[in-house]
C-alpha cells in the first residue's frame, strides 16, 4: 500500500464520535485507547497516523483516518485464533485474508455515522493509494470482489446479504 500526499483529506476519527467506533468494534471484544496529539501509535505498521495493533487492542489518534482503523481492526476480526493471541504490530495474513479485510472494512463504514460509509470509505481508500486492479476500491469491491466476499462467508463472518454477524474468526 502507497500512502498519499498529506494534503489529501480522509476521514479521521476525530470527525466521528469516538463511542460510535468502541461500540461497534466492541461487539469484536476489540478495545480502543486514544493516543495523545503528536505521540507515536504504538502497534502502528506504517507508522504516522496510521492506527496500530496489539493483542485486543487498537491504538488511535484523533488524526488516524478511519479506514486505517477499520482497516487494522479487521485484521483482528479476519485472523485466526492463534495469531490473534500473538498479535503485536505485525497482522500477517495471506492475499484471501488481506481481501477480506478489505471487504469487511467497506461492509462495517456502513454501521458507523452516516458521514462514513461505504462511498466515503471507498473514496478515503483510494485517496489514500489502495491499489485495486479495476482502478478503485468502489469498483473492486462491487465487480471484483467475489472471492473476498466468498472467504468472509466461508468463515462465517459475514451473511448471504452482507450483514457482518459479529463474531471473530
Amino acid at each position: 500500500m502507497k500512502k498519499s500526499s498529506p494534503e489529501v483529506a480522509v476521514l479521521t476519527c476525530a470527525e466521528l464520535a469516538r463511542e460510535a467506533l468502541a461500540v461497534l468494534l466492541g461487539r469484536y471484544g476489540l478495545g480502543i485507547e486514544w493516543v495523545p496529539p503528536d505521540s507515536a501509535i504504538p502497534g502502528s505498521y506504517w507508522g504516522d497516523s496510521e492506527a496500530g495493533l496489539i493483542g485486543d487492542c487498537l491504538f488511535l489518534r484523533d488524526d488516524t483516518p478511519v479506514h486505517s482503523a477499520l482497516h487494522e481492526a479487521c485484521h483482528y476480526i479476519c485472523m485466526d485464533e492463534e495469531r490473534r493471541g500473538r498479535l503485536d504490530t505485525d497482522a500477517g495474513g495471506e492475499c484471501d485474508e488481506e481481501n477480506g479485510v478489505c471487504y469487511l472494512q467497506i461492509l462495517l463504514a456502513d454501521q458507523l455515522l452516516p458521514s462514513v460509509g461505504r462511498a466515503r470509505l471507498c473514496a478515503d481508500m483510494d485517496a489514500w493509494g489502495y491499489t485495486f486492479r479495476l482502478g478503485s476500491a468502489q469498483a473492486w469491491f462491487t465487480r471484483d470482489a467475489d472471492d473476498a466476499r466468498m472467504w468472509l462467508l466461508q468463515y462465517g463472518l459475514i451473511d448471504r446479504e452482507d450483514r457482518p454477524l459479529w463474531r471473530l474468526r
